[in-house]
């Protein structure tokens, strides 16, 4: 075997495939739900729970809460060397579900692996990236993100035309796609700041010195205010992302009177957007200019994009739903999520790093588990414009958060953040 140290360009490669298949999985069951509904006669309810145990939601989220604290307890390689099995095991019960509790249980366990593996790839990215290119390298993530569900529509609008058997080829793929990232990631190293934390540790344990790290840590001094920052940047915008994410084709047929080709091709396009967008804007200028001012641009895009569906139906152009797609990508690939990975890992150090993200993303998928049960409520009670209100007013939250409290991190070393904020390292 061939023992030879993967470059830092082929470990964030590998790491940010997770992307990849988590937002597929997303958009596969988006994609595919009608058929699926068709097939096993689900209703509302059965839907609803789906929706909120996938890898969207609830399972995403416990994931992220227990990975990353084995992540920082046993290591990053112990955590993506099996959790893409976890997830390779749920694919399998959905590719071959015959009933609802096949389908179910396979989404909960998809997320379970998706959620862990997230924490674990993010991190490693984060840790084994260059101080001078860190946003380049963590924008990789994104820009995967964008191209999974990407592909994913694309491979549904030619292949769904065959019913369920299309529909499980979508999965299936993304079956392949993960056999493929868990066997190369065996070649992976543990990353080398976990390393050093971990036998700084175990000195101090040595000697009765350690602290033992609990929720407790994340939720007082200065984690409280940093766990706080990062749910104001990422939690709070994922509530429009999440509606973006799910329910985009319905509104640009049913409120933006488009067709339902029309809308795939929208819903396909804001993606492309996406990580075109990552690539030429996150990657290319986040470790150049100023984060803040690159933040305050593409998130105040994002405000004005939604703010399109405030209007009343009847006001409603093409041009402005294009405009509203072409803003939507580029945040999507350029903006809260992106500057969240990147700075979760940056202003936590070593000894806790996964185990914040893990909290962190945690709140993230249980918020947006409960708004999507309130989104069509709210759409069928009071109409979309209120639901579109809501969101400009989370857009507007999230953008003034990170306009104002965004970290000056550019160029340095994750040990130099870490004494900034500290005074010390955190041992």
């Amino acid at each position: 075997m061939d023992n030879k140290e993967p470059s830092a360009w082929k470990k964030t490669i590998l790491a940010a495939m997770t992307s990849y298949i988590d937002a597929g999985s997303i958009v596969a069951g988006a994609a595919g739900l009608s058929l699926w509904q068709a097939y096993l006669g689900m209703d509302g309810y059965q839907m609803g729970l789906l929706a909120a145990l996938s890898s969207n939601a609830g399972s995403a989220a416990v994931g992220a809460l227990i990975g990353g604290r084995i992540c920082d307890k046993y290591g990053r390689k112990f955590v993506y060397t099996y959790d893409l099995l976890i997830y390779i095991i749920g694919m399998l019960l959905i590719v071959f579900g015959i009933n609802y509790p096949m389908l179910l249980i396979g989404y909960v366990i998809v997320g379970l692996g998706v959620g862990a593996d997230i924490v674990a790839s993010w991190t490693l990215i984060a840790e084994e990236a260059p101080a001078k290119n860190r946003a380049k390298h963590c924008g990789s993530a994104q820009f995967a993100w964008a191209l999974g569900p990407a592909v994913v529509l694309l491979i549904s609008a030619w292949i769904n035309q065959y019913g369920m058997i299309g529909s499980r080829i979508v999965f299936g793929h993304l079956i392949i796609v993960a056999a493929w990232v868990w066997y190369q990631r065996l070649k992976m190293p543990e990353s080398k700041d976990w390393r050093a934390a971990k036998l700084a540790e175990e000195k101090l344990l040595a000697e009765g010195k350690v602290e033992k790290i609990s929720y407790s840590t994340l939720l007082s001094g200065i984690n409280l205010k940093t766990v706080l920052f990062l749910c104001g940047v990422y939690s709070v915008w994922n509530l429009c992302a999440s509606t973006w994410g799910f329910f985009m084709p319905y509104i640009y047929e049913h409120v933006g009177n488009l067709s339902n080709s029309m809308s795939q091709l929208m819903s396909v396009g804001s993606f492309v957007i996406s990580f075109v967008g990552t690539y030429f804007i996150f990657m290319q200028l986040g470790d150049k200019v100023s984060r803040r001012l690159l933040y305050t641009i593409i998130g105040g895009i994002y405000v004005i994009g939604w703010g399109v569906w405030v209007l009343p139906p009847d006001m409603l152009s093409m041009w402005m739903l294009i405009m509203f797609t072409i803003f939507a990508g580029i945040n999507n690939g350029s903006g809260q999520q992106a500057f969240y990975q990147l700075w979760c890992s940056e202003l936590f150090p070593t000894k806790y790093r996964a185990t914040a993200q893990g909290l962190t993303f945690f709140i993230t998928r249980i918020a947006a588990a409960v708004w999507g049960f309130c989104v069509p409520v709210i759409m069928n009670s009071l109409g979309f414009r209120y639901a579109a209100m809501l969101m400009v007013a989370f857009a507007f939250i999230s953008w003034l958060v990170g306009t104002i409290w965004a970290p000056d991190t550019n160029g340095k070393t994750l040990k130099q953040i870490e004494i900034e904020r500290y005074g010390h390292e955190v041992q």
